[in-house]
């Protein structure tokens, strides 16, 4: 979030909640960069339980809490890759989304092309849903076709139906990849068959899993089907963590020679949903062994800890020209963390906003974000919003704010040009 102000001494909030200190802050633009640097490289280049770390040999490798997107464990994980048909997972939310929007409907029926037959289709050899030529197949049993059978011809219907064709799809799928916070990630078909313009990090290809998971329950509940049958052809899901796993409903898995063997999967237990992502294996088996390894290492060396109750105050901003000089925040519901088991592990949480804050203010109105740290990690980042109202001050006191702003604002231009 940007950052535009300082708080003053007079206006610093320490607070300590089972061995959590949080801090109410604002920074002024020309320091804007400093938490960027201090949060990416630690939660890239450090792992934070190196005690227990998974005994795993991907090459790329990420275990994510599903709540709350914090990284419990990652192994180059930013570097760019090829994602062979883990990239399915972008057409999926993609028509995840146009359904959700309601600009297609599950009954839509899309035509088969000869070019989604002939390079999806049964003669291409890949991975496909046996669609008949010319035949007609709905959203619905093409996005059975996509998930259950990683169906290459599936994709190119699905394409070719949205956009007009795959190029123009692969546009479409690279900025919604953009919209939903994947800055990185590049798409140049619709069903990651070797191209140089596709490319993923595994970081965001988690990302895109939990995004996908909690974004679209309804449709999510495909990835946990074992099998499919169409054109009279029954093919098994090939998700290796389905049944062999307790909790385990999903995702994908891909294989080119020039990926190597990857898997995007999920599981739940005892109400706490992780997310893993392996990449870069040798063999199929290895995958799913790895991705078996690193969840279950997840679930035992980690646990929920609720550091806010519901409704509890967590900090206040500075608020402008209002009746009251602060306002109080409160997070949605209760701010949980996934945490070492039996550590001795540090939270710091910081609450990041413009301020100060405009009055009036309005109660549940958005303010800021609370990050918090375990050592040098940033585990959550949480939306903060107003506890209360607060409204317009009277003359006086927003002229005292205005003079108090103005004495601040010259004091930081001669501290700056010390």
């Amino acid at each position: 979030m940007a950052i535009s102000r300082t708080l003053w001494l007079g206006a610093l909030l320490t607070v300590f909640v089972v061995g959590l200190s949080a801090f109410a802050y604002a920074a002024p633009p020309k320091k804007e960069a400093a938490p960027a640097k201090k949060e990416a490289p630690a939660a890239a280049k450090k792992d934070p339980a190196k005690k227990d770390e998974p005994p795993i040999s991907a090459p790329h490798a990420i275990l994510i809490d599903g709540e709350n997107g914090a990284v419990l464990f990652e192994r180059d994980a930013d570097k760019m890759i090829f994602p062979a048909s883990l990239a399915k997972l972008m057409t999926a939310e993609y028509v995840f989304n146009e359904l959700k929007e309601g600009r297609i409907k599950p009954t839509d029926e899309y035509v088969v092309s000869e070019n989604a037959w002939r390079k999806g289709g049964a003669p291409s050899g890949g991975s496909t849903m046996y669609a008949a030529l010319h035949s007609r197949i709905s959203v619905d049993d093409l996005l059975h076709g996509v998930i259950i059978h990683s169906a290459n011809d599936a994709c190119i219907v699905l394409a070719e139906a949205i956009a007009g064709n795959e190029s123009e799809f692969a546009a479409k799928l690279t900025q919604r990849a953009r919209d939903i916070g994947l800055s990185k990630s590049t798409f140049a078909n619709s069903n990651g068959l070797p191209d140089p313009g596709t490319q993923v990090t595994t970081r965001e290809l988690g990302f895109l899993a939990r995004h996908i998971i909690r974004t679209y329950p309804e449709y999510y509940k495909i990835y946990g089907q074992r099998e499919f049958t169409w054109n009279k052809i029954r093919q098994q899901n090939r998700n290796p963590l389905l049944g062999t796993l307790d909790g385990a409903d999903g995702l994908k898995t891909g294989f080119t020679k020039e990926a190597g063997y990857g898997l995007v999967g999920s599981s739940v237990q005892n109400g706490l949903r992780l997310v893993v992502v392996v990449n870069g294996l040798p063999s199929a088996k290895d995958r799913g062994d790895d991705a078996k390894k690193l969840l279950e290492w997840g679930f035992r060396s980690f646990e929920q800890r609720i550091i806010f109750a519901e409704g509890q105050n967590i900090g206040s901003a500075k608020v402008f020209g209002g009746s009251s000089s602060k306002v109080d925040l409160v997070a949605s519901g209760q701010v949980r963390v996934m945490m070492p088991k039996n550590t001795t592990d540090r939270l710091i949480a910081r609450i990041v906003y413009n301020g100060p804050i405009p009055a009036p203010v309005e109660q549940g109105q958005g303010i800021g974000v609370l990050k918090v740290w375990r050592n040098e990690n940033v585990i959550l980042e949480m939306p903060l919003k107003a506890a209360e109202s607060v409204g317009k001050g009277n003359l006086s006191q927003r002229a005292f704010d205005a003079v108090s702003e103005l004495m601040i604002g010259l004091f930081r231009a001669g501290a700056e040009r010390l």
